[in-house]
C-alpha cells in the first residue's frame, strides 16, 4: 500500500516549487494539471464504485464522481471562455503514468483490501492535490478567474480530504 502511495506522492512532488525553479507553471499548463488532476480522481471513483460493495465506500466515491466532473465542466467552459489550450507537460503526464499503476494495483483488490486501499489513496492524493493547489498553482495563476476557480475547487477538495478520512475510521 504505502508503495502505491508514495507512487502518487512521487508524482505531486513534480508539482513543488523546486520543479519549476526556473519558471512558474503557465495558465494553460496549470489548467491541464489541474483537469489531470480532477479526471484521475473521476477514474478513482469510477473504480470504487463498480469494485466496491461497502455503502459508504460507494457513497464517498459517488461524490468524487459529482464534484470532479463539475469542477472539470466548470474548467473546460473557462479555458472555452478564455480561448485558452490547456497545455499537456510533464507533470500531467507524470500524474497520469502515476495513477494508472495505481489503478491496476486497486483492480487486484477485492472486498475490505480494496475498501482501505481506495479510501487510503484518496486521502493521500487529495492532500496532495491540495498542497499543490495551495502552494504552486493558485500563487501561480495569473488569470484572476482561473484563480478563481482553483481556490473554489481547493475548499471542495479540502471537504473530500475530511470526508475520506471520515470514511477511513468506519473502515477500521
Amino acid at each position: 500500500m504505502s508503495v502505491r502511495i508514495s507512487t502518487i506522492f512521487a508524482a505531486f512532488c513534480l508539482l513543488s516549487p523546486a520543479a519549476f525553479a526556473q519558471d512558474a507553471p503557465s495558465d494553460p499548463q496549470i489548467a491541464h494539471i489541474a483537469y489531470t488532476a480532477g479526471v484521475i480522481d473521476i477514474e478513482a471513483a469510477n473504480l470504487a464504485v463498480k469494485m466496491s460493495k461497502n455503502e459508504d465506500v460507494v457513497a464517498f466515491a459517488k461524490d468524487m464522481l459529482r464534484d470532479h466532473e463539475a469542477v472539470n465542466k466548470q474548467a473546460l467552459d473557462l479555458v472555452a471562455k478564455l480561448k485558452v489550450t490547456p497545455e499537456d507537460n510533464a507533470t500531467s503526464q507524470s500524474l497520469t503514468q502515476a495513477a494508472a499503476k495505481e489503478r491496476d494495483a486497486l483492480a487486484k483488490l477485492d472486498g475490505a483490501a480494496f475498501d482501505k486501499a481506495y479510501v487510503e489513496n484518496e486521502i493521500a492524493y487529495h492532500k496532495q492535490v491540495n498542497g499543490a493547489l495551495e502552494t504552486l498553482l493558485i500563487p501561480s495563476a495569473q488569470n484572476a478567474e482561473l484563480k478563481d476557480l482553483l481556490q473554489t475547487g481547493l475548499k471542495l477538495f479540502q471537504g473530500h480530504q475530511q470526508h475520506a478520512e471520515h470514511v477511513a475510521t468506519m473502515l477500521e
